[in-house]
């Protein structure tokens, strides 16, 4: 961001009259010894007199305007600032920047024998299967017991660390890596997040809540200021926030949809920003906001991969693995590839898709999509059936959020 705007700051500092370079300081330094009539003529770089200036003058001056041009004009405005000085902005504004939390949720464990007893132990872990090398892995919060007859049984469980990589689709915490008796299965069904992981808010987040700020000054009435509420108190992204207006329940009215990285909003964490709304007064007089995660729609795409020649059969399920994944991270079911994402109003570009597939797995030889862009308006594409076709393997149908 800064490197973007250097040639600016640089030239409101000339523009000032301040010399930037070394060369232009000698150009002054020079203009100064004839000034003073000033008797010293070796000019050369390497003379006493200017080894001497360049030492006690030039080089400090050197440090004060490197300073000026690449730090202090920098972090002066919102736009440009970042770490600290982008902290001291936002508190100017009544903001500060937002700590990550850890995922919380609800996981699914399954039995077939309904006739003993069996505890799932707190502290049990639940392992992600490996998304571009990492593991993701969420620890039960409190014993939890099957009843009589009961072969499924739903208990909370939280991230082992902070952040929004967790916030994985239904279907990927599926594996134990201990073993627990009578226990056959366990999986984050549709909906399990009670509370969605999130990050330290980083520099991009918080420049659009202090931008978003200077137009929320009246706090009422407008799209500006529930935005800031909504940031402010469960710590969505100013640009995951969608407002429809036109009295969607008559004069005054206007809802809100609701997103995060990881897709639509958790309905838990839409109806808690429901009531924070109404139970803290922030309604203006007749106005009626309510909120509401991002609707979706499904998407069916079909894929062929073609590995390049020679590879072992472990390079091709590997390579496999790791093309499914990036589509996923493409469609938000997970978040640990550089990709391109789905949007609500936007083009979703399949060739773009493609071209990111190459980039990052040199073993893809081609790949080919069954279907055209997909176009969006107030809705959030999402995968359907992701059918993935390897000459080397015979067809998988991956229906879903792995299986569900």
């Amino acid at each position: 961001m800064i490197d973007n705007h250097r040639d600016d700051f640089e030239k409101i500092v000339k523009d000032a009259g301040i010399p930037t370079t070394p060369e232009a300081m000698k150009t002054v330094w020079d203009q100064y010894n004839t000034d003073q009539g000033s008797l010293i003529s070796n000019d050369s770089n390497w003379s006493p007199f200017w080894r001497l200036i360049s030492a006690i003058v030039t080089t400090p001056s050197q440090w004060v305007v490197n300073f000026l041009i690449n730090h202090l004009l920098p972090n002066s405005f919102v736009k440009t600032a970042s770490g600290r000085f982008l902290n001291i902005l936002a508190w100017g504004l009544y903001l500060e920047r937002k700590q990550g939390k850890a995922a919380t949720g609800t996981l699914t464990f399954s039995r077939v024998n309904v006739t003993k007893a069996v505890t799932i132990p707190a502290g049990t872990r639940v392992h992600s299967p490996a998304i571009n090398g990492t593991v993701y892995e969420l620890k039960t919060l409190a014993d939890a017991t099957f009843t009589d007859n009961e072969t499924e049984l739903k208990t909370s469980a939280r991230a082992v660390a902070i952040g929004s990589a967790f916030n994985l689709a239904p279907g990927y915490y599926s594996f134990l890596p201990e073993p627990v008796e009578e226990v056959i299965s366990v999986t984050n069904k549709a909906e399990w997040l009670q509370l969605p992981g999130t990050d330290d808010e980083d520099d991009d987040s918080l420049r659009l809540r202090c931008r978003n700020q200077f137009t929320a000054v009246g706090q009422f009435h407008h799209d500006a200021a529930y935005r800031a509420i909504i940031t402010d108190y469960a710590g969505l992204r100013a640009d995951y926030i969608w407002f429809q207006h036109g009295a969607p329940r008559g004069p005054g009215t206007a809802n809100a949809y609701l997103m995060l990285a990881s897709g639509p909003a958790p309905e838990d964490l839409v109806n808690d920003i429901n009531h924070h709304i109404n139970d803290q007064g922030y309604h203006g007089h007749g106005d009626d906001l309510q909120c509401f995660s991002m609707p979706t729609f499904s998407v069916d795409l079909g894929a062929v991969l073609i590995p390049v020649i020679g590879l072992t059969q472990a390079q091709q399920r590997e390579l496999k693995t790791g093309c499914e994944q990036m589509i996923r991270c493409a469609f938000r079911e997970n978040q640990d590839y550089t990709v391109t994402r789905t949007w609500p109003f936007n083009r979703f570009s399949i060739s773009r898709l493609g071209q990111e597939l190459h980039d990052f797995f040199p073993n893809l030889d081609s790949v080919e999509f069954d279907r055209d862009d997909i176009e969006s308006l107030m809705e959030l594409p999402i995968l359907g059936v992701l059918t993935l076709t390897d000459p080397a393997f015979s067809e998988v149908k991956l229906i879903g959020a792995l299986g569900n």
